[in-house]
């Protein structure tokens, strides 16, 4: 007997952090609900972080799934910009955490390619691909339309996932 596992997939972001919920039963997902959090980009970065950290507590909360998963961070040329990203990215790590989720975390190409087929789709490609996976799925912002992504990918490859953080809290104790 199969059960039904909800997933939240989270693309962080300072600006907006999307999310995106989906059932999965076997080798089937369901859509559920996607969106996306925003911060006042002129308000201080604290508040910026809380309210992201509110938005997604929220998310949990309403939709409590059974796993997260986050887009890993990628380096850019702004040093200042990729360590900003990494503080939204560490607050939607901690949120699940918190939650007491296993949090899996997958690197953008990872995610394209199992999406789209290939490490190098762009938001557009990831959309429709996301709506094709999920008709049901009408996401607003290419934000929501990623965190809908990862969470495709986290069910095509969380077997693997959750048999690595086993392994590691094994290990660990």
């Amino acid at each position: 007997m199969r059960a039904t596992i909800r997933i939240l997939g989270i693309d962080p972001g300072l600006r907006r952090t999307g999310w995106g919920v989906i059932d999965v039963d076997g080798n089937r997902l369901g859509f559920v609900a996607c969106g996306a959090v925003a911060s006042d980009d002129r308000a201080p970065l604290g508040e910026r972080l809380v309210a992201i950290h509110a938005g997604l507590t929220r998310v949990v909360e309403t939709y409590e799934p059974a796993e997260a998963a986050v887009e890993a961070t990628f380096v850019n040329k702004d040093a200042a910009a990729t360590l900003k990203l990494g503080q939204a990215r560490g607050v939607a790590l901690l949120v699940p955490a918190l939650a007491g989720l296993a949090v899996a975390e997958y690197a953008p190409s990872l995610i394209k390619k199992t999406v789209v087929g290939t490490g190098q789709g762009d938001k557009a490609q990831i959309r429709m691909m996301v709506q094709v996976l999920l008709p049901k799925a009408a996401p607003d912002t290419h934000d929501a339309a990623d965190a809908l992504a990862i969470a495709v990918c986290h069910a095509h490859h969380r077997t693997s996932a959750v048999l690595r953080a086993t392994l590691a809290k094994v290990a660990g104790a």
